[in-house]
Order: structure tokens, then sequence, then C-alpha cells
């Protein structure tokens, strides 16, 4: 049987994924998704976000090509399940299209 993850276990699970410059997939909106997460923190209501570079798997509004900043995706860290460090290249684009909306308060940044 898989454990229940926690949002908290999710949390641990993505600071680990900006520290180490690892590579998650998870569940998000029902949709099976590979993300590199990039920060990690709260934005301006307090609720925790990860601003990630989506470079595979299901998108609501589909994916462009790699490397297009238009693969910026602000998650909620309360809708993420089923979420797993990846061994792999990291991925990522120029121009964070939105990072002080979407993490405010920063916990951790890869840039860090």
């Amino acid at each position: 049987r898989a454990k229940i993850q926690t949002v908290e276990d999710i949390y641990q699970l993505l600071r680990t994924a900006v520290v180490h410059k690892h590579p998650i997939r998870g569940v998000y909106d029902g949709r099976d998704r590979w993300f590199c997460p990039h920060r990690l923190g709260r934005n301006h209501k307090g609720q925790l976000r990860a601003l990630c570079y989506q470079y595979a798997g299901q998108s609501n509004r589909g994916l462009q090509a790699a490397g297009s900043p238009a693969n910026w995706r602000c998650i909620a860290v309360e809708k993420l399940s089923r979420v797993e460090l990846l061994e792999g290249a990291w991925q990522t684009a120029p121009n964070h299209s939105r990072p002080q909306t979407c993490v405010a308060e920063v916990d951790v940044d890869t840039e860090d």
C-alpha cells in the first residue's frame, strides 16, 4: 500500500528538489506532471506555493517547446499528490514569468 502523503511530506520533497536541483513528478489538477521546482514559500495570502518549470506530462493549457517561458507554473502545494523525486536533468527557462506573485515569502530558491 502506498503511503498517504501529507502537505508537509510534499513540501519537504519539494524543498529537497529545490535545494538539490532534482526534478519531481506528481499529480496536479488530476494530471500527471513533471516539474523542476525553483522557488518555494508562501504567496501574499500565506498559502504554500512553488514556482516550477514544467517540462513534461499533461497541462490544462498545453506545454510549449522546451525552454519556453510559457512553461512556468505557480503550483498550490496542497493540490499536489503522489509526488516523487526523480533523477534526471534539471530543466529551466529564462525569465520566471511571475515570481513575486507566486512566492512572495521565499523559503528556498535554487539561486540561494
